[in-house]
């Protein structure tokens, strides 16, 4: 407690440091100074607690305050390894003058210490301050820093939240660009090349039909038209398909540098592990973080009104548009609170009648929501199936045609991206759900959509590359015709998708955002001012980068180089973005919380990662690989270069890993991984309720605080 509530805290009243139980009272040893601090709400409910319980269990803590300060004082410089010594005197939560007091304790008590003892301090004292130094100057080189402190001051840290959600996606794809480049494309340039002696080796294809390893790329040779550039530059076919950017270029097995043997095709697979697990663990760490947040943030109805009310202020606003903006934010969250009250008790009053009904509709509604997803993916793999049988059947020199052909699937996408949550936006109004439920459900179903799109994209794809009506077909065990190097043709589809998302985003900016804003500005026509300008959705801005960062993660692998262009592309996305904040567009008028946003945008993302692990893995394990390029091109799929490179380890490495990936070994393993996610669980079932007391704790203090002030006032009334 704080103030008089701390003041009066009755005998024994302390909270145990490993105890599950917050409070207990001791019994009194005595007459109690006042008789009625006895009296106090949160002493009678501890009593009550002890009754319940069947006895008294004394919990004992460390003392605070200045008790705490005297016994730091008793204890002798033998105890100088605990505590006291490894905190600074400021971190300790005392007034001034007792820190002083520590502070002159612990001085004190350094010429007790062993000359081992005082060198130990004095380095750990200089290695903290050292740490300190360099995490300060670190934060000045943060990427955008200044920036994201100039749009968290102007718009609230909502908006901040997706800017610094967007420089998480930039670092993570510039490391994930550095490990796919210095494992996989740097090796292969050195020894092609000839660099520091380096060379490289080609195994001798075996067992497989000559007509499977013809690939003969249209690299544009000769004189050509300039839009043949162009096409190629927009959707990675010609010279682009030959360069270090698909997977076909890397079609060596083995790179020596000097007397050292690379082996290519293992690094190529280890490093599409690596940056798929890079990914899931910083998602996770950070997902982490945001969860430990709304784990502080979840509570109930009368809590939720106090926060909103007393602490929904957001101090890092500055601009006044912004701050009348916020003030609006908190009338509109008010608002949904009291809606979603009304609508419990209208829900808890339906009869079995209207029960029924609402039942009905919601499942004629989601039939309705299938149907829309049904016919998007119907409508992607027919584009999906056209543009690839159509796309070489077009005469070079109809620019036009060639290119739409080229990004029709891509088109399709987009088109699906676009109409599908709008239709869902105008369904959810006759759910009848509540407000914060349907913005949920609206959110995932979008999320779906998007994500979902992608997947049917390259099923589309895998059923035009396994699809074989020919014996010389089967002997290479995909379509060779179609898809010689089958890996780039899938690398081109991402590296399009990704492109044309590109300049979708800059399109929308230009053309209809800043034309909108030109129109509200300067024409005073009613129409155009109702319509005003372009709210910036946090949420659909995300869900844009989210779905090209699904497509960067399963594009890698058929593409070493895309996440460069992912990185590039992301941070010219955020001066489109900060400019079209500023300029063309004004913020939503439902923002959402920081930190639960930063949690449902890490969760989105590591949705989009969870699904691009099925592409990969099958692509990866399932698909035979190209026979005419590529560094699996003398193994029957990609995974098989790993039991081939374990052939070549010790017979007793051997044993131990066959021993690992065996039976016997994995369900020991399973069993053990099943009792630590046990204890895992029970421990966050104890934390859970220490979190509960404390919360009963809270509402404890200030019921005691409004009693003693009723008890003051009476003693003030009747001296």
């Amino acid at each position: 407690m704080s103030g008089l509530g701390a003041a009066a805290e009755p005998p024994g009243w302390r909270l145990g440091s490993g105890s599950s139980e917050v409070f207990l009272p001791e019994e009194t040893r005595g007459a109690a100074p006042v008789d009625f601090l006895q009296e106090l709400p949160s002493y009678q409910s501890a009593l009550r607690r002890r009754a319940a319980g069947g006895g008294t269990q004394e919990r004992r803590a460390a003392p605070q305050g200045s008790a705490g300060l005297r016994g730091a004082e008793a204890r002798g410089p033998e105890q100088e390894g605990g505590e006291r010594a490894a905190r600074p005197a400021r971190e300790y939560p005392l007034s001034i003058a007792e820190k002083r007091r520590l502070r002159d304790c612990q001085q004190a008590d350094i010429k007790y210490l062993s000359g081992w003892k005082q060198w130990k301090r004095t380095s750990s004292k200089s290695l903290k301050k050292v740490l300190n130094e360099v995490k300060e100057l670190s934060s000045y080189l943060e990427l955008w820093r200044h920036d994201i402190h100039s749009i968290e001051g102007k718009f609230g840290t909502g908006i901040q939240s997706y800017f610094s959600f967007l420089r998480f996606l930039v670092l993570l794809n510039f490391i994930i660009f550095i490990l796919m480049f210095s494992f996989v494309t740097l090796p292969s340039i050195i020894s092609k090349y000839g660099i520091f002696n380096s060379s490289f080796a080609k195994i001798p294809l075996e067992n497989i039909a000559p007509h499977c390893t013809v690939y003969k790329p249209n690299d544009n040779k000769g004189l050509v038209y300039f839009y043949t550039y162009l096409k190629d530059l927009l959707s990675g076919t010609g010279f682009l398909e030959v360069t270090s950017l698909f997977y076909g270029y890397y079609t060596i097995d083995a790179a020596w540098l000097s007397v050292l043997r690379y082996n290519l095709p293992l690094a190529y697979l280890l490093a599409t592990f690596a940056y798929l697990a890079l990914s899931l663990l910083w998602i996770i760490k950070r997902s982490v973080e945001g969860f430990k947040q709304n784990l502080v943030h979840a509570e109930d109805q009368f809590q939720s009104y106090c926060n909103k009310v007393f602490a929904g202020w957001d101090f890092c606003i500055t601009d006044p548009h912004a701050a009348r903006l916020k003030h609006r934010s908190l009338q509109y969250e008010l608002q949904t609170d009291l809606e979603e009250e009304r609508l419990k008790r209208k829900i808890a009053d339906r009869t079995m009648k209207e029960k029924l009904r609402i039942y009905s509709l919601r499942i004629f509604i989601n039939i309705i929501v299938l149907a829309v997803l049904s016919g998007c993916f119907y409508s992607i793999y027919r584009a999906t199936v056209f543009s690839q049988e159509n796309s070489n059947g077009i005469s070079d020199t109809n620019f036009q045609a060639n290119l739409l052909v080229q990004y029709l699937p891509s088109i399709v996408i987009t088109l699906a991206n676009f109409i599908a949550p709008q239709i869902f936006s105008f369904l959810i109004g006759f759910e009848d759900y509540s407000p914060a439920f349907e913005i949920r459900l609206t959110l995932m179903r979008c999320v779906f959509v998007r994500l979902a799109n992608i997947g049917v994209l390259l099923f589309s794809l895998w059923s035009q590359i396994s699809y074989c009506a020919t014996d010389k077909c089967k002997a290479c065990g995909y379509n060779y015709e179609l898809y010689p190097c089958w890996e780039s043709e899938v690398g081109q589809e991402m590296y399009k998708l990704m492109i044309f998302d590109f300049i979708i985003i800059l399109a929308v900016t230009l053309f209809l955002d800043f034309p909108r804003m030109l129109l509200v500005t300067h024409c005073s026509c009613k129409p155009v001012q109702w319509c005003g300008l372009q709210e910036f959705g946090i949420s659909d801005n995300v869900l844009e980068i989210i779905y090209g960062q699904t497509i960067c993660w399963i594009g890698t692998f058929f593409s070493p180089l895309l996440p460069a262009i992912a990185t590039i592309k992301y941070f010219i996305i955020f001066y489109i973005k900060k400019i079209s904040l500023i300029h063309t567009r004004k913020p939503a008028a439902r923002p959402v919380r920081a930190s639960s946003s930063n949690f449902f945008f890490l969760v989105v993302l590591l949705i989009g990662l969870l699904l691009a692990f099925i592409p990969l893995g099958i692509s990866i394990a399932h698909i035979p690989s190209s026979k005419a390029c590529g560094p699996f091109r003398s193994f029957n799929t990609s995974w098989a270069v790993v039991p081939a490179t374990i052939l070549g380890f010790p017979t007793g490495l051997q044993r131990v890993l066959h021993g690992i990936a065996s039976e016997a070994f994995a369900v020991p393993f399973f069993m053990v991984i099943c009792l630590v996610m046990f204890y895992f669980i029970a421990l966050a079932g104890a934390h859970k309720r220490v979190v509960e007391q404390l919360r009963e704790q809270l509402a404890m203090e200030s019921r005691d605080k409004l009693f003693l002030i009723r008890k003051i006032t009476e003693a003030q009334r009747h001296p």
